[in-house]
């Protein structure tokens, strides 16, 4: 069964390169390193669209052109049941894992993240893998920096990373690709080894 690969962000040139959008830029990297073809506008799931081989296992990579907070829908036009879930894999930027830091997980809650809230009500269940990007300033003991406060939190997310940041960015990213192909290829439990391994 093909998998489903998922990129969270916002849509639009004015949020390209932001924190919010780390799970899109991933995304948009493993089409790239795997040589698949232009994404395409699919108008039915209101997303960016690509098709082919990823680890060697044919896969859809999907970039929801809703904002962030309706990303269910695109998913819902890929991902028809609980079932097909289990073929899912949705990356996305973290606030609560400092830059530099990658987790992945399987059949947990949210996180508080909108986007993938929305997701788990669209296709109705939790159990399907993620791939969660540190985006946070990291504080005492490599933990993320907390940001409080809704104004400071959202300043935060839809700011650019800072050209010191694009160092460690960039290594992260290599590893995303790497643990989705692992997740194409030998399935969760090696994929997860590998990404949450430092």
């Amino acid at each position: 069964m093909a998998l489903v690969i998922v990129g969270l962000g916002n849509p639009g040139t004015e949020y390209e390169k932001t924190r919010h959008n780390a799970g899109r830029t991933a995304v948009e990297l493993i089409a790239s390193k795997e040589g698949l073809e232009e994404f395409v506008f699919n108008k039915t799931a209101k997303a960016l669209v690509t098709k082919g081989s990823v680890g060697g296992e044919n896969a859809t990579l999907v970039l929801p052109e809703t904002m962030m907070n309706l990303s269910g829908k695109a998913v819902m036009a890929f991902v028809k049941s609980p079932k097909a879930a289990k073929n899912l894999l949705v990356i996305h930027d973290d606030l609560d894992l400092p830059l530099g830091t990658v987790k992945m997980v399987f059949g947990r809650g949210s996180g508080g993240h909108k986007g993938v809230e929305s997701i788990m009500r669209a296709i109705k269940t939790k159990d399907f893998a993620r791939i969660r990007i540190g985006i946070s300033a990291v504080g005492k003991q490599n933990q993320a920096k907390k940001v409080s406060g809704e104004e400071k939190v959202i300043k935060m997310v839809i700011g650019k990373f800072k050209p010191t940041e694009e160092a460690s960015l960039k290594k992260v990213l290599k590893k995303v690709v790497e643990a989705s192909q692992l997740f194409a290829s030998e399935g969760i439990e090696a994929a997860t080894m590998f990404a949450n391994t430092r």
